[in-house]
């Protein structure tokens, strides 16, 4: 049985107790872990855009740049006055590029756990694109979510290789909820990390300026403020991993001692090196990708890839 959060202890008025008890179930875990969610508090996002621009960081302008040269081939394969669904909404500059490729989009649904992110893509777009119909989505794609009903065709879109955030067993059953949730007829356009030498792919996670370090340990502070916990920052460290076994990245927060921290109340100890996995980040090949793809119930329509082979954009049917 997982440990409780102590409520009587733990009572602030930015105390939440379901982020307390995710964050008591992954600690104590065997392999300390937290859901990569949790580092997208408003600090967490507005460093994750930061980090977007990070001359390490080539997911974001190599994405950018393959939207703008395969928007009017996937327009032409969608048709007119399509619905576009986000899955994990944020970036506004690739919904935007998406949208002023298709040919008369109806609707735009912005999909995000983060209210603040959902919100400010809806401000953003209001601005943008003022004939379009906004329909924001506040909630965890990796649960069931009630579409809104718009106009057909309907295209989902996944950019930004978060699918790579998910290990293959997830990332299946999201393919599969998707396909299930647009429904017949529907397409799904997924942004796809390549896989790379590692002397490229280290620094995209840590960079030289610390700002990805700084993202990471934001959740330390996130705890502290919402799980009643006493974090000591100091006494962590950012850690960036390629695990060439599973074709991942991975990033830990290394602890430099041996400690214990209360967290909702409940002592949790770390030994000298041991680590909390916050997030993982797998490459894909185009195989790869289209096996999970395929294990779904999805078919390929289309892949583009930039001239580096540094990412990949799948259309599904």
């Amino acid at each position: 049985m997982h440990p409780k959060p102590d409520l009587a202890r733990a009572a602030t008025s930015a105390f939440d107790p379901v982020v307390a008890q995710t964050a008591l179930d992954g600690l104590t875990a065997a392999r300390k872990t937290l859901p990569p969610h949790l580092l997208y508090d408003p600090e967490g996002c507005r460093l994750f855009d930061a980090i977007t621009t990070l001359p390490e960081y080539y997911v974001t302008r190599t994405e950018l740049a393959l939207l703008r040269r395969v928007g009017p081939e996937v327009a032409a394969l969608i048709g007119p006055g399509a619905s576009v669904i986000e899955y994990g909404a944020g970036s506004v500059t690739k919904a935007a590029l998406l949208l002023q490729a298709l040919e008369s989009p109806a609707a735009y649904a912005p999909l995000d756990i983060a209210e603040v992110a959902v919100e400010g893509t809806v401000a953003a777009m209001r601005k943008r694109f003022p004939a379009i119909a906004l329909h924001p989505i506040v909630g965890n794609f990796m649960e069931p979510i009630a579409l809104p009903d718009v106009p057909q065709p309907l295209l989902g879109f996944f950019p930004g290789s978060t699918i790579g955030n998910l290990d293959r067993p997830a990332a299946i059953a999201f393919l599969t909820a998707v396909r299930q949730s647009l429904g017949q007829g529907a397409r799904f356009l997924v942004g796809v990390d390549l896989p790379k030498d590692p002397a490229i792919l280290v620094p995209a996670y840590d960079d030289a300026a610390g700002v990805t370090a700084a993202f990471n340990m934001n959740l330390l502070h996130r705890l502290n403020r919402e799980a009643a916990a006493e974090f000591d920052l100091a006494g962590f460290r950012h850690e960036a991993r390629w695990n060439a076994a599973h074709s991942r990245i991975e990033m830990h927060l290394c602890s430099r001692g041996a400690q214990s921290v209360s967290v909702a109340g409940q002592p949790i100890r770390f030994a000298a090196g041991e680590t909390i996995h916050t997030e993982s980040s797998y490459k894909h090949a185009r195989g790869a990708f289209l096996d999970m793809a395929r294990a779904a119930g999805w078919e390929s329509e289309a892949c583009w890839t930039d001239d580096a082979q540094l990412f990949s954009m799948h259309l599904l049917r």
